[in-house]
């Protein structure tokens, strides 16, 4: 688990803990295999918390037979959260189509992915996540019957993965239910969105990467012209 994970995690849980609640509350992490730490050490200690995976490992409660059937009933669980998990997933639409079958309405899905970062097998690596993606899922859900909304998502500045962040509700007649944000504290993003929001936050049309290439070209440039 890489820092900037566990930050925008604990992040989601620090503006969203006040309008989940505190009592019986279950939350299931997809993806929970700790591997250099774990999304469960910043999830409040009064949840429920529930990790799911596809092999027996430290952190996981429950081992998966099938990657797309979620082995909870409809509408049973108040948060889901998943990071560094979707990019290996290779129809993760259908994960998401789970996620929303078992979030109660006023349920959450906390999800990161990346937008960078290296190719990386467990066991496979197939996708990366840009600014519009969790609108993409949300249109996906609709066309689905079920009537979610994003309510913020942004890019991480900085880090090797550059995380993508999105916080999905089940039903978006529930949106009032949920009034903090992450975006409404955080400084350090760029391409941010909030539902019913028409503009983008920290507007950034090149990737963080191409910003690199381009400073280290520049230096160079500079360089040669010196000499």
């Amino acid at each position: 688990m890489h820092p900037t994970a566990m930050n925008n995690c604990k992040a989601f849980f620090d503006s969203y803990s006040a309008s989940i609640g505190v009592n019986d509350v279950v939350v299931v992490e997809i993806g929970s295999q700790d591997v250099n730490g774990s999304l469960r050490s910043v999830c409040p200690e009064s949840y429920k918390y529930i990790g799911v995976d596809f092999c027996e490992a430290k952190g996981v409660d429950i081992v998966l037979t099938d990657p797309y059937s979620l082995p909870f009933e409809n509408e049973s669980v108040d948060v889901f959260v998943s990071s560094s998990c979707f990019e290996h997933s290779e129809f993760f639409w259908l994960v998401f189509l789970e996620v929303m079958r078992c979030l109660k309405p006023q349920g959450l899905f906390y999800l990161n992915a990346p937008s960078s970062g290296s190719f990386h097998r467990y066991p496979v690596d197939c996708w990366r996540f840009y600014p519009d993606s969790g609108r993409a899922l949300v249109n996906w859900a609709k066309r689905n019957g079920i009537n979610a909304c994003e309510l913020e998502s942004y890019t991480q500045l900085s880090g090797s993965w550059q995380d993508y962040v999105a916080v999905f509700l089940k039903d978006e007649v529930r949106s009032e239910s949920h009034p903090g944000r992450i975006l409404h504290h955080k400084t350090d993003f760029e391409n941010g969105q909030i539902f019913r929001r028409d503009e983008i936050f920290n507007l950034a049309t090149q990737t963080q990467n191409e910003r690199k290439l381009n400073a280290i070209v520049g230096i160079l440039n500079e360089t040669l012209i010196v000499k």
